[in-house]
């Protein structure tokens, strides 16, 4: 056999599906953990600068920001080593396998561990449809706080006073108690704000963030689907009667 036909063989028996869904989910899961962790740290900087400057009002909030600072490295962790892992299943399970290794032969323990692996990423994949969700969260109250500013510059505001009367008050959202100071910030004291580099930073962050999470549910639905084959594949060769080529 020469190189070439070496090479289409080879390239022949790469799980294509499992490739994309790992390089996606790698993505996905950087993006998010990275950006998140900084934008959360950005978040609590401007809290305790201009939103609530009692420390004791925000303390909670700030314990509660570092332990998600840690799951964050926990899930970074895991996704790459499941990443991994699926990926091996995938090229297991591909005809180059069989041509390589020999006749292909399934075990009772084989076809658990696939099928626990089909359960586990629809489990996976549920629960990331929340960590989407809530990353949502953050990007709409920033999205809200940027609004605001926006319509401070706009040339249709009627004098200071209007300005002035125009606020953002973010203990509505739930983040710090209804007793912080000052909790609510106005006119051109809000206007400054906006126009912070750890503002915009912490925002755009957030966005990314929202975007990585996005891509790894997506990355979690290919493999939902690749596992399912998998699964099939290796339920279909268990049988006695089954043919040769899949």
């Amino acid at each position: 056999m020469g190189c070439f036909e070496c090479c289409i063989k080879c390239l022949g028996g790469v799980p294509y599906a499992s490739l994309v869904a790992t390089i996606l989910c790698f993505s996905g899961v950087a993006l998010f953990c990275g950006c998140g962790h900084v934008a959360l740290a950005g978040t609590v900087a401007l809290l305790e600068q201009h939103f609530s400057t009692n420390a004791n009002d925000h303390a909670l909030l700030s314990q509660v920001i570092q332990l998600m600072q840690y799951v964050i490295y926990g899930i970074a962790s895991f996704f790459f080593l499941y990443g991994i892992i699926l990926l091996a299943e995938g090229f297991y399970t591909t005809s180059a396998v069989k041509e390589l290794h020999g006749e292909f032969k399934t075990t009772a323990c084989g076809r658990c561990i696939s099928g626990m692996f089909v359960c586990l990423t629809y489990v996976l994949g549920v629960a990331w449809l929340g960590v989407f969700g809530f990353s949502a969260v953050p990007v709409f109250m920033f999205y809200n706080i940027w609004s605001t500013c926006e319509v401070i510059k706009s040339p249709q505001t009627n004098g200071t006073a209007g300005v002035e009367q125009i606020c953002v008050d973010v203990r509505q959202y739930g983040i710090v108690p209804w007793n912080a100071f000052p909790g609510r910030i106005c006119g051109s004291a809000l206007e400054n704000i906006c126009n912070t580099s750890e503002f915009y930073m912490s925002y755009h962050l957030f966005i990314v963030a929202c975007a990585g999470a996005g891509a790894t549910v997506i990355a979690l639905l290919i493999y939902m689907m690749a596992t399912t084959y998998n699964f099939a594949v290796l339920k279909f060769k268990s049988r006695e009667d089954c043919c040769t080529k899949f």
